[in-house]
């Protein structure tokens, strides 16, 4: 149940009604001029769920909710000041970490981990700093990690087949198109190792090569040409996953 849009009380979602959400959320001023037809089609739905969807927000059909939705952007835009930070993304994110679907994701990285007895992290540029912390990180809380410093080497390749059987290989890359990331994923010596990724979309490269996927789905955001998209959603996982592998090992 979450509170959102334009009304002021909470509204039970369902799978499907989250994707159209999603899809809402990020793309408010395309939708405003859409056809439902068109709001189907991008979001692998029908026009009856997008129906379905906009009764369940107090609308008689798509045009009304299309005019409401363009009343509170309106709103919106009167009210709040210019900002170089969005809040509403992270609001976004945090109200999808309550989701069955993001949970599941949650749960099967879990699954996996359990498995294993060596975690190692590997991201270039931000990520790489999200790698680095996230070693640290399950190192207190859970089991032994590393960051591999250099993507161009491959020490699991001296590893004995016992430990690879153990070991997994969590990717972090915003984009999910990392070309170092995806060559490090691409290598054989990683047949006998489980594989995690958190990414911004699970239709990346990277979250298709993976075992487990865990999408973040934040707004990006450039600025002069560089990819300043926040890590705040992978600071979280990271330490979310964390904490629950700790607290299972506590209890078993």
């Amino acid at each position: 149940m979450i509170n959102m849009l334009f009304l002021d009380h909470a509204v039970d979602l369902s799978d499907i009604d989250l994707a159209i959400y999603k899809y809402v959320l990020q793309n408010l001023d395309k939708v405003i001029y859409m056809r439902i037809r068109e709001l189907a089609a991008n979001t692998h739905t029908s026009t009856a769920s997008v129906q379905r969807f906009c009764r369940k927000f107090e609308c008689q059909g798509f045009t009304e909710f299309k005019i409401r939705l363009k009343l509170l952007q309106e709103q919106t835009a009167a009210k709040t000041p210019a900002t170089p930070v969005d809040p509403g993304m992270y609001i976004n994110f945090f109200n999808r970490v309550t989701t069955p679907d993001f949970d599941a994701h949650i749960q099967a990285a879990v699954q996996l981990l359990k498995q294993c007895e060596l975690v190692l992290f590997i991201g270039v540029g931000s990520s790489n700093v999200m790698a680095e912390y996230g070693a640290l990180y399950f190192s207190s809380m859970f089991h032994m990690a590393v960051r591999i410093e250099d993507p161009v080497t491959y020490p699991q390749r001296y590893f004995p087949k016992a430990l690879l059987d153990k070991t997994c290989v969590i990717a972090l890359s915003v984009s999910g198109e990392t070309p170092e990331v995806i060559s490090y994923l691409s290598n054989l010596s990683f047949r006998d190792s489980h594989t995690l990724s958190i990414t911004n979309s699970a239709h990346s490269t990277v979250a298709r090569l993976t075992d487990v996927n865990i999408a973040t789905d934040i707004a990006k955001e450039h600025y002069v040409e560089q990819d300043v998209t926040s890590q705040v959603p992978c600071l979280f996982i990271l330490e979310y996953l964390a904490k629950i592998l700790h607290e299972q090992n506590k209890a078993d």
